[in-house]
């Protein structure tokens, strides 16, 4: 596997490990930022694999995937964890937002997230070989 993918994948352990240890002291939408941005990277991985482009320096999900080629692959439950974590990435930056957003999330909503994230890491790195 070429570095570049395994740098994508090292970001992305790293970046679950911190969503874990936010998770654990209750800091949610930071957790939910994490989960975006694991998604975001093992996307970038993909795509590093793929082509020899650098990925963009975009955070819409569903374009990565595009462009990475996998995202006829997707399940739907993988679009419905996009959908539900790409305003964790934009919106939760601005604060007109962000106690909106924070209000909504729940421990027992968050921990299914983090599953679901960790399910479409360990997924991508399946496609990948690794």
């Amino acid at each position: 596997m070429n570095d570049k993918v395994e740098y994508w994948l090292d970001l992305c352990d790293d970046d679950l490990i911190t969503a874990k240890a936010l998770f654990r002291s209750e800091r949610l939408l930071h957790m939910g930022f994490f989960c975006h941005m694991i998604v975001e990277k093992s996307l970038k991985a993909v795509l590093a694999s793929r082509t020899s482009e650098i990925p963009p320096k975009i955070h819409d999900l569903q374009k990565l995937a595009a462009r990475g080629e996998i995202f006829d692959d997707l399940s739907d439950e993988q679009f419905a964890l996009m959908d539900k974590l790409t305003p964790l990435q934009i919106e939760a930056r601005y604060p007109e937002y962000k106690e909106r957003i924070a209000s909504t999330l729940t421990v027992e909503a968050c921990e299914k997230t983090l599953t679901e994230t960790e399910g479409f890491l360990c997924w991508i790195k399946q496609q990948l070989g690794k």
